[in-house]
This record gives C-alpha cells, structure tokens and sequence, in this order.
C-alpha cells in the first residue's frame, strides 16, 4: 500500500508490487473495481512474482491497518469514522470469511470481518 501510495504522490504512470500475494491481488482487485487504479497483472519473476498495477491518479491516501482488528458488522461505521475523512468517501479492505471484500458489501451482506486497509 505504501508503494502506490508513494508512486501515487509523484505523480508515476504505474508501479510495481512485489512479492506478490493472493491478498494482495484480491486487494488490487477490489481498488479496481472501485476506480482507484488501472489495469494491473501478476508477472511471474522466479522470486515470488509481482503486480504492474498501472495508476490513474485517483488515490490521495492509502495505507495497511495494522494490527489487523477484527470488525463486526455493526462496528463498521466506527472504523469508517477512524480510518476515511468522511462517511461514502473511499472505501475501507476486509477479509471476511466470503472473501476479500469491500465495507461496503461486508454491511450489505451482514458480516464482518478482519481490517485490511484503507483507500480514499
């Protein structure tokens, strides 16, 4: 998360991830669903692959949670309120037991779940 963010900053067309990870590619894989980063693909480098996530300059601010704090459905709107500036602003990663998911879908769904990152 540091990475894009960094690259983010300076203003960079993509960056690269690496080692890749399925939870990470499941957290690429939500951040593109909502629009903060391109395209992006696992390229295998016989050292534990990597992401190329290309950027489209929409992230003004994300980071990891950590540790990692087990969330409920009913406490989402508190941690929305500590980790996002304002309330349907960017969006907040959970790993739940149906998968790596947005809040969002984590509170239509009615599960909670373990905090991952943030992105907004």
């Amino acid at each position: 998360m540091s990475a894009i963010k960094n690259a983010s900053d300076g203003g960079k067309p993509s960056v690269i991830i690496e080692p890749a990870s399925k939870l990470i590619g499941s957290m690429l894989g939500i951040m593109q669903e909502s629009g903060y980063i391109g395209e992006f693909e696992y390229v295998e480098d016989g050292r534990g692959g990597q992401f190329n996530v290309g950027l489209v300059g929409r992230i003004n601010r994300c980071g990891a949670i950590t540790p990692r704090f087990s969330a409920t459905a009913d406490e989402m709107e508190g941690w929305e309120n500590r980790y996002l500036p304002a309330k349907g602003f960017g969006l907040l990663i959970i790993s739940t037991s149906q998968g790596v998911m947005s809040h969002e879908q984590a509170r239509r769904a009615g599960i909670g779940g373990e905090l991952l990152g943030f992105v907004y």
